[in-house]
């Protein structure tokens, strides 16, 4: 079953016209969520980074944010979910041809829910192997702040990084700095510091980014956002990447080398751990 502006159809049901911005102009925004145990992780926040997006690229949503949050776990309830992967689209609509806005913007909201996608379980024991891509992020634009649904540039890292046989592709911006993976932040440990690109070289604010940061001071790790140069982490202890689905992975090779000892360190075991403990508490 599958939310659609305001009522709960079957998913052959959920269509929008071939005139919808989204489709036509990758006009609009998306959240990712996880649910554990029928509660979606940090749901408020993802919302309040919804409707900031939205302002930034003036899109009217026309639901609160208390309403966008019953919906959401009407969507779940109605799947018959309690662990869950959640993805809420919120296109501008139909238009008139042409960039211009519309005048009177019909939104359309779409919730989905579905089991949650199985990821190897050697990425967690092992580590990722990804490779630094060709495609560089825009660190000043707005759609380096926002999860918009024009996503080509995250799409053709990844097939980069997998037509080099990588898990990953690792982004620079233009001035050469690390800004983040494909779908994940990056965080580096080194020194006993937690290292991780500040929001002025490009990366997206990630949720669980966010998360991890509230969690270090009580691992005592030292948290720096900064400019990172790529061969800082080439030259780190440890690297772990972070979305709401996958939680915390670690990075273990990059470019064919490995990072520290080249396999899961204790650092990032310890921040999967409280992040798992942050979970438990929430639900």
């Amino acid at each position: 079953m599958i939310y659609f502006n305001g009522s709960l159809v079957p998913e052959e049901e959920a269509k929008v016209s071939v005139f919808d911005r989204g489709f036509l102009y990758g006009d609009g925004l998306f959240e990712t969520m996880r649910a554990y145990r029928g509660k979606v992780f940090r749901l408020e926040e993802h919302l309040q980074r919804l409707f900031h997006s939205a302002q930034i690229i003036s899109l009217p949503i026309p639901k609160t944010l208390k309403e966008l949050e019953e919906a959401v776990y009407a969507t779940l309830k109605a799947n018959k979910l309690k662990d869950a992967y959640l993805r809420l689209t919120v296109s501008r609509g139909e238009g008139e041809r042409g960039l211009d806005l519309p005048l009177s913007p019909r939104p359309n909201i779409i919730i989905v829910a579905k089991p949650l996608p199985h990821y190897p379980k050697r990425w967690y024991e092992e580590g990722l192997r990804a490779v630094v891509v060709k495609e560089r992020r825009e660190k000043d634009s707005a759609l380096s702040r926002i999860k918009s649904l024009n996503y080509l540039p995250n799409i053709l890292a990844k097939l980069e990084a997998k037509e080099k046989g990588a898990d990953e592709g690792i982004m620079l911006n233009r001035d050469g700095y690390l800004t983040e993976a494909t779908v994940s932040n990056i965080f580096l440990i080194s020194q006993g510091k937690l290292l991780t690109p500040s929001l002025k070289s490009g990366p997206l604010p990630g949720i669980t980014r966010k998360t991890v940061i509230e969690l270090a001071p009580a691992l005592k790790l030292e948290v720096s956002e900064r400019e990172i140069k790529l061969s800082e982490l080439m030259e780190a202890e440890e690297a772990f990447l972070t979305n709401s689905l996958r939680e915390v992975v670690p990075l273990t090779q990059v470019n064919g080398g490995p990072i520290g000892q080249g396999r899961p360190g204790k650092g990032t075991k310890a921040i999967a751990q409280a992040y798992s403990r942050a979970v438990e508490d929430d639900s």
